[in-house]
């Protein structure tokens, strides 16, 4: 029995991603754009499903083990991977996609194994679907242990960690934290960056002519939402009028009121989306470097701002942990660190399995060796934004409060107010973003994006400044 060309790559990645430790997101974008496998066979209806498929069995995966367990009975992580996530794939269609017969989805399970070269456990995966799906009407809260805590209760109906949901009712409350799961469960919404606000209808018009649609940004006057179409393949998006950005992580770079007159650093830069923003702001004639850890990085935000006509960004790889080789120091640094990303669940449903609460001090580890370097690079009286896309103190708060008191000033929230009202849509109220230490923070569910965490601090003067001329001849 053939199996649909979907149903298989959907296999495929979740296969990827379990056993290599990749990014569900990034194997869609490379299998369902050129470069990938051969797409022109692939309609878009069979690509959207292929996307949900992949996406939608990573989001409910703990929700689907324990449904899987109850037939199984054992740990589902006692079979081989291509076993289980063929159980996962076809019980998700018996779940969650009405327009799927159950028998259609058992038989595909079935073949996927075959094809997986686990024929040997066809029987099970036959027969264990089919038990699912005789019992799929049943609520699954009418099938829980009485004895399960609040959190453990959430984690099952939600499909989250229970160490995650124990941290944010605590944090958060629970309609706040319910909330958050809900959010995390949902498709988020795929939002641009418009490059040229002049050209705002222009732009809108030619992707609606080419079968998209297209809504205003809910937070930023320079950004809108697509749906119904493929934004990369587009014409607007090749000559570089737009790039797809989470409209909290479009914030981070205004944070820094960089302009011309600025030296700007942005330490941890890949995959680019900031540094075009900051790129932008700067202008042309203004010294931006764009830094990273690792050379392939790099390479790929080379091209993108090559696609985003973007020449003056110096690109350099280096490790931000140690003391950065520069002859200079900047006015204007931009540390949006390596983090758990436990904010953008929605868009990486993959992190919630694999992240350790053991994890979380390693972050800060490293999140406090980059901010310290960050610092000594920064001139006097200038501004560093250091942002995550954690919702964990650890990663936020806690490293700001690992810098001394004697070194930075906290600007205040009136003071960030002001400064990022105009880039608002005018119902949006910018005091929202802050608390009362001034930290910027956005909540999925709360909010209508990721969520992100920024401190923004103005380095205490004690020292001149380096004169422009300690820079030539430097070119990274």
């Amino acid at each position: 029995m053939a199996i649909s060309s979907a149903r298989i790559l959907a296999f495929d990645i979740l296969v990827r991603v379990e056993t290599k430790d990749a990014y569900a997101s990034d194997l869609l974008h490379a299998e369902l754009t050129s470069g990938g496998r051969d797409t022109t066979s692939l309609k878009p209806e069979d690509a959207a499903l292929a996307t949900e498929l992949t996406m939608g069995v990573l989001r409910w995966q703990g929700l689907l083990d324990f449904l899987l367990e109850r037939e199984l009975r054992k740990p589902i992580s006692k079979l081989d991977s291509p076993v289980a996530l063929a159980l996962r794939l076809g019980l998700y269609q018996i779940r969650f996609l009405e327009r799927v017969p159950a028998r259609a989805a058992v038989n595909d399970s079935v073949e996927l194994v075959k094809r997986a070269r686990k024929s040997s456990a066809a029987t099970l995966v036959n027969a264990v679907l089919r038990r699912c799906a005789e019992k799929a009407a049943r609520p699954v809260a009418d099938d829980l242990p009485p004895s399960l805590t609040a959190a453990e209760r959430l984690g099952i109906l939600h499909s989250h960690p229970v160490w995650l949901i124990d941290r944010w009712l605590t944090r958060f409350g629970e309609l706040p934290t319910l909330a958050l799961l809900a959010a995390n469960n949902r498709p988020p919404r795929l939002t641009c960056a418009l490059h040229d606000s002049a050209h705002r209808d222009e732009i809108t018009h030619e992707l609606e002519a080419a079968g998209l649609h297209t809504e205003p940004g809910l937070l930023l006057r320079s950004a809108f939402a697509v749906s119904r179409g493929s934004i990369t393949r587009t014409e607007v998006f090749r000559r570089g009028a737009i790039s797809i950005q989470d409209e909290a992580s479009q914030i981070i770079p205004l944070l820094l009121e960089a302009s011309s007159s600025h030296r700007v650093l942005d330490l941890c830069a890949a995959p680019g989306g900031k540094t075009a923003i900051l790129a932008r702001l700067a202008s042309s004639h203004s010294l931006l470097v764009a830094a990273d850890l690792h050379a392939h990085r790099l390479r790929a935000m080379h091209d993108q701002f090559e696609r985003l006509h973007l020449p003056n960004v110096r690109l350099i790889q280096l490790d931000a942990t140690t003391t950065l080789p520069f002859g200079v120091k900047f006015d204007r640094i931009l540390v949006d660190a390596p983090c758990s990303g436990t904010g953008t669940l929605a868009r990486h449903p993959e992190i919630r399995w694999r992240l350790k609460p053991q994890q979380l001090a390693e972050f800060h580890r490293l999140q406090t060796a980059i901010l310290a370097a960050a610092l000594d690079a920064l001139s006097p009286g200038g501004r560093l934004v250091y942002s995550t896309c954690s919702l964990e103190p650890e990663e936020n708060e806690d490293v700001i409060s690992a810098i001394s008191a004697s070194r930075v000033r906290a600007l205040s929230s009136t003071e960030l107010s002001r400064s990022l009202r105009p880039a608002l849509v005018p119902d949006v109220d910018p005091s929202s973003f802050f608390d009362s230490a001034g930290h910027f923070r956005t909540l999925p569910g709360t909010n209508p994006c990721d969520g992100f965490f920024a401190a923004v601090l103005e380095k205490n003067a004690q020292h001149h400044l380096c004169e422009p001329s300690a820079l030539e001849g430097w070119t990274g």
